[in-house]
């Protein structure tokens, strides 16, 4: 079987497949923004949506001050969606050799692009590509319908959504709500937060589709 490492922090350490079990890895982008493909760059079998795959090559996340890489409109976004921007850099560690003011994304290399329905076999599980618009137009999820198990990305987690970015539409992230809404799910694990089942899910979804609907 081979594993996924999916959306890797910005501030990644460098890792290796070596580094993480003995078999081959395959990391997923289950979007392109900065601060979930900060460490695709490490590995040689890379998936991503076709419309996220150029954001994966050319990462954008150029400094960990945070008014540096996202400038004030992209704070007053984060604060209009609810978040609490009251710290000057994204980290507050560094990795051994790394510096404020040497770190740079590196470029990755997306190796295959998959659409909706595709299918990832891992030898003893399945899941299967979900296109999930909204966040980002090229946003996915990996579904396993035998264990009710979906990794959404940024489509949905337990926590303000974005959904006003300069990428973001919102009208798609109504029908990615409704789609979710329909699946069996038993255990979301999202892009941020913690892990929740599927009522959970639906509360989150019914309300985004109450607020923007």
């Amino acid at each position: 079987m081979t594993g996924i490492w999916s959306s890797t922090p910005a501030w990644a350490s460098p890792v290796s497949s070596r580094d993480l079990l003995d078999k081959p890895v395959t990391a997923v982008a289950t979007h392109g923004h900065g601060d979930h493909v900060g460490g695709h760059h490490e590995f040689d079998d890379v998936l991503a949506h076709p419309a996220e795959a150029g954001d994966v090559e050319r990462p954008d996340l150029q400094s960990l001050d945070i008014r540096e890489a996202w400038g004030q409109a992209g704070i007053d976004g984060l604060t209009k969606a609810g978040y609490v921007v009251d710290q000057p850099y994204f980290v507050t560690a560094l990795p051994t050799g790394m510096t404020l003011e040497s770190f740079r994304q590196r470029t990755a290399k997306v190796s295959r692009r998959v659409v909706d329905g595709d299918a990832i076999d891992l030898g003893d599980r399945q899941f299967e590509v979900l296109h999930l618009p909204g966040h980002s137009p090229g946003s996915i999820g990996l579904w396993e319908s035998a264990t009710g198990t979906l990794f959404s990305g940024d489509a949905i987690y337990d926590g303000p959504l974005l959904d006003e970015l300069a990428d973001s539409n919102i009208v798609d992230y109504c029908a990615t709500m409704q789609r979710l809404l329909e699946l069996p799910v038993e255990v979301v694990h999202g892009g941020h937060d913690p892990s929740f089942d599927r009522h959970t899910l639906r509360r989150i979804a019914w309300a985004y589709l109450e607020k923007r609907s």
